[in-house]
Order: C-alpha cells, then structure tokens, then sequence
C-alpha cells in the first residue's frame, strides 16, 4: 500500500504522474534521465554558440535564447515532480503553484514568439541573402529576443493572477504533475465563462498569430527555393529550414493540442501525457534536431572535441 504524505488546507494536491509500482519507477527513472540530458544537451549548446566565433550570428544567437528556454522549462517541471515523488508528498503551495503557471506561461509564450523569429530570420537569410546584414541586425535580434520574453512573461503574470484569484470551495486535488491554469481552473466553485473566453483570446494571440507568420515566411522561402537553379542550394536551404520546421510541428502541435481544444474534447490522461511530451521530450529533443543535419553546428562540436580531448 502507499505510504503518501498529502498535505491538506490551503496548499493544492498534485496527483503526479507515476505511482509506486515497478513499471512507473522505471518510468520515472527515464524521466529523470531525460531531464539530465536535456540540461547537458541545451547546455552544451549554448556554450558552444557562446565560444565559437562561427556561430555568432542571429540565428544562433535565436538558437541560443531556444535552448535557455527549453532548460529553463524543465527546470520549472522535474525538480518539484521528482521531490514530491521521492518523499511520498503531493503538496504545492499557492505560491508555488502560481510561480509554475508564470513561468511555464512565460517561456511557452515566449518560444511561441522566438520560433517566429527564428522563421523570420531564415526567411532573409534564404529571400534576401545580399541584405541580411541589414534586415537582421543586432539591434533587431535584441529586439525580437526582448520581445519574446515580455510577450510571454505578460501573458503569465495575467493568466497566473487571474487562475489563483478564483475561490476553490471543494476539491484541491489537481490531477496533474505540475499546475496548469487550466486544470486548476476545472477546480473552482465560480463562474469562469469570461476568463475561458480571455484564454482563448491569448491562445488565439500566442499561438496562432507567430504560427501564421512562421507559414507566411516559410511559404516564401519555398516560393525561393523553387526558383533556385543549384540543386545544391536548394538541398543547403532545405536542411537549414528542416531543423527548425521539426521544432515548430513539436512544439505547436502540443501547445495547440493542450490549449485550444474545446472543453467536451479534454481527457486528463491525453492532457497529461501530452504535457509531458512537450514539457520533457521536446526540450531534450530540440538540440538533437539542430545539430543532426546542421553542418556549423557539428564542425563547432568536432573542433570542440579536438581543442579539449586531443592526444
């Protein structure tokens, strides 16, 4: 039988994601393993954008704000998830329930964004080579990075303020392994017509407005890769763009899955699988798809290994 510690009063209740059987142990010990190697996978890669000088452009600058993101997000997830699993506890405090929604809806809106200027910046490097210099300067890039965090972080702040506000009368128990606004919001005892309806608006506006102009800039970028005559360029633009395609199907895929579903489509086991693939697996997976078929990314790493492991 277990043994779990589950704190009552005004802290909530995570019923996680695993319970103490073999089978989720291992699963739980998977988790783990793919926290870690998301750390040192996005790690690596923004130390090895931050040393070497052939990475210091836009896109890797992009890449690099990415990659702190995706760390920072299971960051926000694992740690909390696995204390509570390992001390047979559930409890999280309001604060700490508040802090998890404000994050994940910082860095989840501001990737929305980044992934948009990420599009935008292939979208020169490909349509406007001669000018990319100028249409995608520093000053722009700081912007755009800027930009992506004050996007998300207001975004969080609202929806965070909002969710906790509400009276929760009976149940605390969210049947989640981390707090998501809209599993605390099937918790509360009043009437949440205007603030789902002002969810949907920032969905609307998180999501699909970057995602419109991710499939604006890459319609055309295949408009110009159709009218290339070098079978090699067009096969170099297509491995440039294909990394960062991947990324966005993952992550809007799950994002939009999650968040814009109508309410009658909504299953807590799908909610929470899913929440975990994009949460979990994509941050381990994004600097496996950026450095797969990225020929800079794998010549830093090659002169890294030499540099510190020559004989």
């Amino acid at each position: 039988m277990e043994n779990t510690n589950v704190t009552t009063g005004i802290n909530f209740i995570l019923l996680g994601l695993f319970n103490y059987t073999e089978t989720h142990l291992f699963l739980f010990s998977m988790v783990l393993m793919t926290f870690l190697t998301s750390l040192m996978g996005n790690d690596f890669m923004i130390m090895l954008i931050y040393v070497d000088p052939r990475l210091h452009t836009p896109m890797y600058f992009l890449l690099s704000q990415l990659s702190l993101m995706d760390m920072m997000l299971v960051l926000t997830i694992v740690p909390k998830m696995a204390a509570n699993y390992l001390r047979h506890t559930r409890s999280i405090s309001p604060t700490g329930c508040g802090a998890q929604i404000v994050l994940l809806l910082t860095l989840g809106g501001g990737e929305c964004f980044l992934l948009a200027a990420m599009a935008y910046d292939r979208y020169v490097a490909i349509c406007h080579p001669l000018r990319y210099p100028i249409l995608m300067n520093q000053k722009l890039c700081l912007h755009m990075t800027a930009g992506s965090w004050l996007l998300g972080g207001v975004d969080g702040l609202m929806q965070a303020g909002a969710t906790l506000s509400f009276p929760y009368c009976h149940s605390r128990e969210i049947n989640h392994f981390f707090c998501e606004a809209p599993s605390l919001v099937r918790l509360t005892c009043a009437n949440t017509m205007i603030f789902e309806f002002f969810m949907y608006v920032c969905c609307i506006l998180m999501l699909l407005i970057p995602l419109s102009l991710i499939l604006a800039s890459y319609s055309l970028i295949l408009a110009a890769v159709f009218r290339m005559q070098s079978t090699e360029a067009r096969k170099k633009a297509f491995a440039t763009c294909s990394s960062h395609l991947a990324v966005v199907g993952l992550f809007y895929g799950t994002s939009m899955f999650i968040y814009m579903r109508p309410k009658s489509y909504h299953s807590v086991g799908h909610d929470k699988v899913v929440s975990a693939f994009y949460t979990i697996l994509t941050p381990v997976l994004n600097p496996l798809i950026y450095s797969v078929r990225n020929i800079e990314v794998k010549g830093a790493y090659r002169k890294w290994l030499e540099k510190h492991f020559k004989s």
